[in-house]
Parts: structure tokens; C-alpha cells; sequence
């Protein structure tokens, strides 16, 4: 026997829910756009205490030898987790691409969504963002501000990094939505440009090309090559730019390549970073489910189906809140993780349509959200470690993105 049909009482009680959920999400965003009016635009950041000099040779000398490194990263570590404020001892506050980026994608969303009189917030951010440029390049490209130490070597501030420069094109094209000024087309054009000119590419089978992280190094990182297929997919469909689709299918290759068989991704497919964690299996799954909705590609829609099922099964406890690890090579200290709520979100919002659990998830996630990780003067939350919580705020990491996800979460109800 079938059972029976959902009552119209039932459908009206999950709508009220939604709408309430959203109307929570709108307070929250706007609550956090006031005090990021307050607070300005640049903050703390992750990797403070690692950009600092004495903690990236640290960090350097533990990534050659484990144990003789370990007595000299110890303390920062330590520092990071039960005394986060003291980062202010060892650097100093900075303003992100990536965090300029995601601002300004959401007060253009409002723009549209809610109140036109946003959109002067957005170009704000999208005019420092332009600042912020990497220079020496004759393209468009964005990095980090801060020299990033890594298990490969030192990559300087303002090395172009394909996992940053997305978001650029991204807010670029939002302003183009809102104000349908020709600049904005122009710049997402050039942006483009660099992502298939610059950023160098291996195969490493027939039609499919791992593509590196900067113009500098042959990593083959997984979420490196997602952001840049789904880069190319996008811009070589809206210019016509059919080598750049060509590219943009042999990139994604990759991502479906290096799937593991329970859906899962390694950070890594060179021997170095063989970890899965939430935030970037989010970011690899989220670049697919883009890719695949300009390119109507099945494969991609099919490994990203696998993606969530791992994601789901390994990444949400057993309350559906994330944990940060599946597999780490390390001990972690970190419980949860705000990035990992934004983009499990975001995520969230672009599968409702075509998985029946992912609504639920992301509901799951902005209760907890609204209930737990938003402070009284309209930041968020930054993390849960083992010693308590880190409110110190971290544009980049993730108050930007979370504030973003918010704003969708908010006109989704309106469209």
C-alpha cells in the first residue's frame, strides 16, 4: 500500500518554517553588515601566526623533519587554540581578496534581492578587491597578503592562486547582474584569460589535465583544478570561448580521476597533503555542481552525487553538524569549524533541487548557526577548539563567506 499524499497543512507548516528560517537568516546577515561597518574591513586571519616570520620558518623546518619541527610549531599551535587573541603580539590585521570577494557577492545579492541601495556596499569591496590585484600581472589574478608556507616552499605575498581568483570573477559578474556596466564584463574576461593562460596544466592521462595552483609550481591539488574548471566552464560558455570549455572538461577530468571509491577526495594527488577534510571536500563538490549546471556534463552530476554520499556519511556527526576531518596525517585540535558551516550551506542550496537530503542538511547547519555561532554585536563565531571557542573574527576564515551564505539563504525565499 503507497502511503499517503503530505496534507496541504503539512507543505504550509514547512513553508512557514523556511520562511522563518530565512527571515532569521536576513536578521543575522544584516546584524553582521552593521558591524562589519564598524569593525572595518580588514581583521585577523588563520594563518596569523604563521605569516609571521618566526612561525613560517617554523612551520618550514617542521615540514622537512616531523619531530625535530614539532618542539618549534608546538607553541604556536598552542597559542592559536587557547589564546587566539595573542596573534596580535606576532602580526597584524590585513585586508583579503577573498573576503572582499564574498562581501561584495552578498551585498549585491541584497541589491537585487531586497534593497537596491546595497549595491553601493558591493562595488565598495569590489573596488579594494580590484585593488588588490596581484601586481606584475597583466591579467586579472588575486593571492594572499601574506607569505603562505607550505609543505612545497615559501609562495609570497600576492603569488596569483587559482583557488583565490574565482571569487573575483564571481563578484565581478554580480556587479555586471546588478548594474550592467561593460567594465565588469571586461574584467571577468581577463580574468579568464589568466586561468587558462597562466595557470599551468600536466596530463596525466588522455584528456585529463591537473591543473596547478599558481603560474610557479606542478601541484596536482584537487580543489585547485575544480575552481579552475568551473572557472573556464563558466567564462567559456558566457564568451564563447571554445578551447576554454576544452580545457575547463579536461581539468574537471581530473576531479572525477582522482575520486576515491567511497566518493571522497584526498586534498592532493602528489604525495604531499593526503588528508580528506569538510572545507574542502565542500569546495570541490560546490565547483562540480557549477560546473555541471553550465555544462549539463552527467559525469559531473554523477561524481558530485558520490561526493555528497561520502560527504554525508564521513563529514556530518551524527546530529547532521560538521566535523572538520574524515582522514587528517595529523592531530587536530579543532572541533568545529565556521567555514565548514558556510560552505556546508552554500552547498546545501545548490543540491536542493536535485538531492532530496540536502535541504534538510542546510537546515540543519543554519539552525545551529542562528542558534549557537552568531555573537550579540553580529559577528560570528570563528571556531570550537578543545579549549573553547575563538571569537576573534577572521574575514577571510570565514565571516565573509558565512555572511554570504546567509544573504542566499535569505533571497532564496524572495525568488
Amino acid at each position: 500500500m503507497s502511503a499517503a499524499p503530505p496534507s496541504p497543512s503539512s507543505y504550509a507548516a514547512r513553508h512557514h518554517d523556511q520562511s522563518r528560517l530565512s527571515a532569521a537568516a536576513l536578521h543575522a546577515a544584516l546584524r553582521h553588515a552593521a558591524w562589519l561597518e564598524m569593525y572595518g574591513p580588514t581583521s585577523w586571519d588563520a594563518h596569523d601566526l604563521w605569516a609571521n616570520p618566526v612561525g613560517r620558518r617554523a612551520k618550514a623546518v617542521y615540514y622537512r623533519h616531523r619531530w625535530l619541527g614539532l618542539p618549534l610549531v608546538a607553541p604556536f599551535v598552542l597559542l592559536d587554540t587557547a589564546l587566539p587573541a595573542t596573534r596580535k603580539l606576532l602580526w597584524h590585521r590585513q585586508r583579503f581578496p577573498i573576503a572582499d570577494a564574498h562581501y561584495a557577492m552578498g551585498f549585491f545579492a541584497l541589491a537585487q534581492a531586497h534593497d537596491p541601495a546595497w549595491s553601493s556596499r558591493g562595488q565598495q569591496h569590489l573596488a579594494a578587491l580590484l585593488d588588490q590585484r596581484c601586481p606584475g600581472e597583466p591579467e586579472h589574478c588575486w593571492g594572499y597578503p601574506f607569505d603562505w608556507q607550505t609543505c612545497f616552499g615559501t609562495w609570497k605575498a600576492g603569488t596569483p592562486l587559482i583557488t583565490s581568483t574565482p571569487y573575483a570573477y564571481e563578484a565581478a559578474e554580480a556587479a555586471y547582474a546588478t548594474t550592467a556596466e561593460p567594465r565588469y564584463l571586461a574584467i571577468m574576461e581577463s580574468i579568464a584569460r589568466f586561468a587558462y593562460a597562466r595557470i599551468p596544466s600536466t596530463e596525466i592521462a588522455p584528456g585529463v589535465r591537473a591543473s596547478a595552483y599558481s603560474p610557479y609550481d606542478s601541484r596536482r591539488v584537487v580543489n585547485a583544478s575544480a575552481y579552475r574548471g568551473f572557472l573556464l566552464a563558466a567564462a567559456g560558455s558566457r564568451f564563447a570561448a571554445d578551447e576554454w570549455l576544452a580545457e575547463a572538461r579536461a581539468t574537471l577530468a581530473f576531479v572525477l580521476y582522482s575520486q576515491r571509491p567511497d566518493g571522497s577526495w584526498l586534498y592532493a594527488m602528489d604525495g604531499k597533503d593526503a588528508f580528506v577534510d569538510n572545507l574542502h571536500t565542500c569546495l570541490v563538490l560546490k565547483n562540480l555542481i557549477k560546473a555541471w549546471r553550465v555544462l549539463g556534463d552527467s559525469d559531473l552530476l554523477a561524481a558530485a552525487f558520490r561526493g555528497y554520499a561520502s560527504y554525508k556519511s564521513s563529514l556530518l556527526d551524527s546530529a547532521g553538524l560538521p566535523v572538520p576531518f574524515a582522514y587528517s596525517e595529523r592531530p587536530t585540535l579543532q572541533r568545529r569549524e565556521l567555514y565548514d558551516y558556510a560552505e556546508g550551506i552554500n552547498l546545501a542550496l545548490l543540491l536542493a533541487d536535485v538531492d532530496p537530503e540536502a535541504s534538510a542538511i542546510g537546515t540543519a547547519l543554519l539552525t545551529e548557526v542562528l542558534r549557537r555561532w552568531v555573537l550579540p554585536d553580529g559577528h560570528f563565531v570563528t571556531r570550537e577548539t578543545m579549549c573553547g571557542r575563538n571569537t576573534v573574527p577572521y574575514h577571510r576564515w570565514a565571516q565573509a563567506q558565512m555572511f554570504r551564505a546567509l544573504v542566499l539563504v535569505a533571497v532564496r525565499e524572495t525568488n
